[in-house]
This record gives structure tokens, sequence and C-alpha cells, in this order.
């Protein structure tokens, strides 16, 4: 399927995508779809989805993702798509953005819809406060049954606003609750007063997300409503949000567990800093440890002109270079990916860094082993002569080792350090190993090539 979406994408096939996409898919295939291809080719099906369709594909996007796609969409686009998601989600959209670009989001959208997500942003990460739902239905005790329903009916609300009434007196303070069912089985004269029930559960908005969960879980509601310091009404609990709450503690609860939790939110803001810092930020995350390789770089060349008899006396030394450092290099990279990934999925722990290490360092000795035997065959047969072959061999095993070894130790001590090791890692070893390299290289080349003599 994904090929021949692809492939309409090419042909400009507009109106036979447009019925592939709204007729032949379901929601799952949509969701799935749009998860394996780019922000430029999702944001041209997000134009021909329908728009509750769209909305409801982009409410399950993780930031980041949402982020890239709104990128991607022209400013009007961006301020209707963000205006339409939930308040909750759009608070939660902006706290993974940069400030200057949630700054200018919230300023683009209608002032209704930007009062009620301010309302969240005004209360701690961590609160119910934060993840309310700002909207919902209230009625007054005063209020009959039929005037509440027709008044419902004219303002057309949302599924998840149906489930609980709120009953509030005209300054807001919660005063009881009535369901869609009440209403409808009630005869339309009938007052509010008359069917509520006033014994309300309730949670103050600087209540622990939590606990909130907790209280919900604890009654049975399929709801709980808000209130500030005097019981006015501010927003609910939905259940579905619960759910998603339950999840994210749940997720969080393994992390801690396993010690991964601390490590996990570093990893996210060094990431976010990287990605979606101002330019003078990533700058002076990465600018240092290039300044390392340059002058890493600079003193490679010292090393070689130091050795320029050497490779006058034999020419076929500058040949094996590139593959000394280039190897070097690609092993360095391998065992620092490796360990990233892996301290990351909590292969790694800091109790045991100590094997690990030792077991990248004989991967290392391995891969020496059988790409020196190789390339030092390969130089022994070229240029005939079998003490380069032996040099070059020789030169690969101790480099390769020393850059595998190096490739978990760098950036386990720029972690311990509480460095960015994804930016600087790469650099480090990258001077270290071409300097060491080319001083082994060019030393076995003086031992068994008598070249210095």
């Amino acid at each position: 399927m994904t090929e021949r979406i692809t492939s309409l994408l090419e042909t400009q096939k507009w109106k036979e995508l447009k019925n592939l996409l709204n007729e032949e898919l379901n929601f799952q295939e949509l969701w799935e779809l749009l998860e394996q291809l780019p922000p430029h080719q999702q944001v041209i099906l997000f134009r021909l989805l329908q728009k509750d369709t769209a909305l409801e594909i982009f409410e399950l996007m993780e930031p980041m993702d949402q982020h890239n796609l709104l990128e991607a969409f022209t400013d009007e686009e961006v301020t209707e798509m963000f205006s339409s998601i939930d308040p909750e989600d759009q608070v939660r959209l902006l706290d993974e953005l940069p400030a200057k670009v949630a700054k200018e989001m919230l300023r683009a959208i209608p002032k209704q819809a930007r009062d009620r997500t301010a309302i969240l942003m005004g209360f701690a990460p961590g609160t119910v406060g934060r993840v309310m739902s700002p909207l919902y239905l209230r009625v007054r005790q005063d209020e009959a049954a039929g005037e509440a329903l027709t008044r419902f009916r004219k303002l057309k609300p949302e599924r998840e606003m149906m489930l609980d009434i709120w009953v509030t007196n005209p300054q807001r303070v919660l005063e009881g609750v009535v369901t869609l069912r009440d209403l409808v089985l009630a005869e339309p004269e009938q007052t509010i007063g008359e069917i509520m029930d006033d014994d309300v559960v309730f949670v103050t908005a600087d209540t622990d997300q939590e606990e909130a969960v907790s209280v919900l879980k604890k009654f049975d509601l399929v709801s709980l409503p808000v209130v500030d310091s005097e019981q006015r009404l501010i927003g609910m609990l939905e259940y579905d949000r619960a759910l998603d709450i339950l999840q994210e503690e749940a997720d969080e609860d393994v992390l801690e567990k396993a010690g991964l939790l601390a490590l996990q939110e570093r990893e996210e803001t060094l990431s976010h800093r990287v990605i979606y810092g101002s330019l003078l930020e990533v700058m002076m995350v990465r600018l240092p440890f290039l300044a390392i390789t340059l002058v890493g770089g600079l003193l490679a060349g010292v090393v070689i002109s130091r050795f320029e008899e050497a490779l006058e006396a034999a020419v076929a030394l500058a040949f094996f270079i590139p593959i000394i450092m280039d190897m070097g290099g690609n092993v360095g990279t391998q065992s620092i990916t490796i360990f990233t990934r892996s301290l990351v999925l909590g292969h790694i722990r800091p109790s045991s860094f100590l094997p690990c290490l030792l077991k990248e360092a004989m991967r290392g000795l391995t891969i020496g082993v059988i790409i020196g035997t190789i390339t030092g065959a390969i130089g022994y047969f070229w240029q005939g002569d079998a003490s380069l072959g032996l040099v070059v061999a020789l030169s690969l095993f101790f480099t390769i080792t020393l850059a595998a070894t190096l490739g978990f130790f760098i950036p386990w001590v720029l972690f311990k350090l509480n460095m960015d090791q994804a930016a600087g890692a790469g650099p480090i070893i990258t001077t270290i190993k071409d300097i060491s390299g080319l001083l082994i290289y060019f030393w076995l080349a003086s031992m068994f090539m008598n070249l210095l003599a």
C-alpha cells in the first residue's frame, strides 16, 4: 500500500489518491501509513484527508512529529490545525516546542482558543490542572431539563463533553452533577435541582495528576471535575485522558526501576537543545568538539611531516594511510552508536560498564585481527614486500582495537561529566585515533622496514 501511495504522489494523481485515503483505507491503516512517510509527503496526505480524520490522527502523533508536520504547512494551515485540537493537546505540543515558536503559535490562534490554552499553561507540570480539559457543559439548579437539552442541541458539543454535566451557581461554584441520561429521562419541566446528584467528587487544580486518576478509578467515574481554591469549576479530567496518564506513569515507573528515567530526561533535554535550540546554542555544543578535531588534524599533519624521510624511502607507505585512518574511524563510530543505543535502552547499566567495555575491546581486537590480516596480505601481494604487509596488518590491529575501546570509553566519560556524548564523542575519538594511528603506523614501519636507520 505504501508503494501505491508513493506512486500516486509521484505521478500527482490527486483525485485517485484522495478517494483511496478517504474511502478505501480505515483509520488504523491511515495511521500506520502516515507514520512511514516523511513530513513533506505527510502534509500532502493531510490536505487530502477529511478534516475530522486528519485532526484525530494529528492528536495521536508525538509532539516532535506534530512539530515537524506543522513546519511543512503554511501559516494559515498551522493556525487552523492548532486551533482545532483539544486545549490539553495544545499544551502538550507547546511544551515540546522552543519558547519562541510556541509564543508565535499561541499568538496566531483565535483569542478564545488562546485563553483556554493559557488556563492550562498556568498550572505546574504534573498537576491535574495541566492535563484537564477546560471544555465542559454546566447548568444551574433552577434551569428546566427541557431548556437545558434545547440549549445543548444548539451548542452541538463534542461527545466527551456530554459524559457528565456539571451543576454550578452563577459564580461557577460546583454544586452537583447530572448525566445526559438524567436529562433525557426527566420531564421537560423538571428543574436540574430535582434530578441532580449533589454528592459530587472533585479535585483541585493543583492535585497531582496521578492522584486525580486514582480518585477517578476509586469512585468509578467517567469524568472528574476540577475546581480552583474557591471550588469554582474550571475543567474536568476525562476518562480517556486518565488512561493516557496511567500509561505514562506506568512507563515512568518501569524506567525508574531500571534506573533509566533520569537518563531519558537528560537525553531528551540534550536532543531538544541541538535540534530546536537557537543557532548560538547549537554552535556552543558542537563547535568546541569540532575545534578538537581541527587541532587533531593539524597534529596528524605534524606527525606525517616528522616521518617524511620514511615516506620518501618507501612511497608505498602512503598508499595505506587512508585505510589505517578510515578503518579506525569507522570502527570507532560503530562503537559510539552501539554504546549510545545500549545506554538509552538500558542494556548498559552504570554498575556494569567495565564488563561491557572489556567485551567491546575484545570485539575490536577480533575485528582488528581479521581486517589487519586481510589488508596485510593485500599489501604483501600488491607491493611484493612482506615487511610492508606486516606493518599494515599490525597497524590496523592496534588502531582498530584502540578505536573500539575508545568508542565505549570516551562517550562514557562524557556522560559521567554530564556533557553531550552524541556531539562530543566522535570528534574526540577521531582526534585521538588519527594521531595514535599514524604514530603506530610509522613506528612499526621504522622497526620492521629499517626506514630511519
